[in-house]
């Protein structure tokens, strides 16, 4: 059954005002105003970058493609919106908006962001979260982007609302759609471009919805982290598959990996241990924990497959605290999940913004929170074999607990990750994507 998305956003708005109206008095402003963006232009050029909505303005209305609007609030009102929709024979113009969302908003069309000047409040107890000053300096604005108020925001934006967690379940839907028609591609033998094209083809996005660039990556690429081409000839034989990539619905975004093999060989039953990995490590986490303890228990599963495939010898503790697993294993366990990618506040002990300290043993961490209930996170352990970090753990003491012949084994297969998108619950969790890939699956 679809969500009642009318239903659940009269809620979510009711409680983005109540953040708001929180926020406005910690802070000393009577009014809050975003801005959706601004069109930014190449350099010596008449061609414009790809529009990026500003992520506040996106979590207050479902609106992501549409600059030089403006949303205009002061707690005890109706909140305004300043849309832009001008007169425009170059370009496809947006009509004034009549969905569910638009009758929680006192709605006025304008031709330009200055159009918007007449709407104002008193700008001199106003805030404004902007990518630009102009014109909202010039007007007198308190305050362009203030660090306290944006805080306090970004603290609060990591509990999601019913809403917000709709459109995650489902934009992980349409990232599932995708990733099986790109599995379908990779077991046809496309190469890294058609792969994509096919990804995006499924999810019905263009280069520039998709929430972040597709990491799509054959053979040996999949030892690139973030690997940002596509080959447009398949490889002479193309022997793993992995594929980082997620999808968009109303502004909210899904991020999902995974790996898969040609044949069923040793680097096939690696896949199905970290996806039993994977699983455990999901069902690991608790309201009430620390989000870096994850990166341990992440640690000590790596360092389990280590040791069942031959690739090292000794105890699960003795690899992790050796740092044989940071080798194979680079990256954080994950990240929270939301209108960002990486969403905002993984490293704030408080609304004021008070840092947690990065953790020596975890660098790459970037959520540092405490879990708590309605949280959205990415669980995505991995295992790689990166030839510039294989060559600096052969050269410790460590290295003499690996066993290179089996590195070299696997290492054209370049790596294995399994991503998820996980909400905790007050018993445990909701995992947003293994439902997806089984619905899409039965479409």
């Amino acid at each position: 059954m679809s969500p009642d998305f009318a239903s659940l956003y009269t809620d979510h708005i009711a409680a983005m005002r109540r953040l708001a109206d929180q926020a406005l008095a910690a802070n000393g402003f009577d009014h809050l105003l975003i801005h959706s963006g601004a069109l930014n232009y190449a350099f010596l050029d008449d061609n414009a970058y790809p529009f990026k909505v500003n992520p506040h303005f996106k979590r207050w209305v479902p609106v992501t493609d549409n600059p030089e609007c403006l949303i205009i609030y002061t707690p005890g009102e109706t909140p305004k919106l300043a849309f832009y929709s001008p007169v425009d024979f170059w370009h496809k113009t947006h009509p004034v908006p009549d969905e569910y969302w638009t009758a929680h908003f006192e709605i006025t069309p304008v031709g330009g962001i200055r159009e918007a000047k007449a709407l104002l409040p008193d700008m001199k107890r106003a805030a404004v979260i902007s990518e630009t000053a102009e014109p909202f300096a010039e007007w007198g604005a308190a305050a362009i982007n203030p660090e306290g108020l944006i805080n306090h925001f970004h603290f609060h934006f990591a509990k999601k609302t019913g809403y917000e967690l709709a459109c995650l379940r489902e934009a992980s839907l349409i990232g599932a759609r995708a990733h099986l028609a790109a599995e379908r591609a990779f077991r046809d033998g496309a190469s890294e471009f058609d792969i994509h094209l096919a990804y995006l083809r499924a999810a019905e996005h263009n280069e520039h919805q998709v929430p972040y660039s597709n990491i799509i990556a054959l053979n040996e690429h999949a030892a690139i982290l973030h690997y940002q081409y596509q080959e447009r000839r398949p490889p002479a034989e193309a022997r793993s598959f992995l594929i980082d990539a997620g999808a968009s619905f109303n502004g909210y975004s899904s991020d999902i990996t995974r790996t898969y093999a040609r044949e069923r060989n040793d680097f096939q039953h690696m896949i199905e241990r970290m996806n039993e990995a994977q699983l455990a490590m999901c069902a690991a986490l608790r309201p009430g924990m620390p989000y870096a303890d994850l990166q341990t228990i992440a640690h000590r599963h790596v360092a389990g497959i280590l040791i069942e495939f031959g690739i090292a010898r000794g105890e699960a503790d003795e690899l992790v605290a050796n740092g044989t697993t940071r080798a194979f294993f680079p990256h954080g366990i994950g990240h929270y999940l939301g209108a960002q990618v990486h969403d905002v506040g993984g490293k704030q002990a408080d609304e004021k913004g008070t840092p947690i300290p990065q953790p020596e043993a975890h660098p790459f961490l970037r959520t540092l929170r405490t879990v708590d209930v309605d949280h959205v996170f990415t669980v995505e352990p991995g295992l790689y074999f990166i030839p510039s970090l294989l060559e600096q753990l052969r050269a410790t003491p460590a290295g003499r607990q690996v066993d290179w012949q089996r590195v070299e084994y696997f290492r054209p297969f370049g790596g294995i990750r399994i991503e998820d998108n996980i909400r905790v619950t007050a018993d445990g969790h909701e995992n947003f994507t293994r439902p997806a890939f089984e619905r899409a699956a039965a479409e």
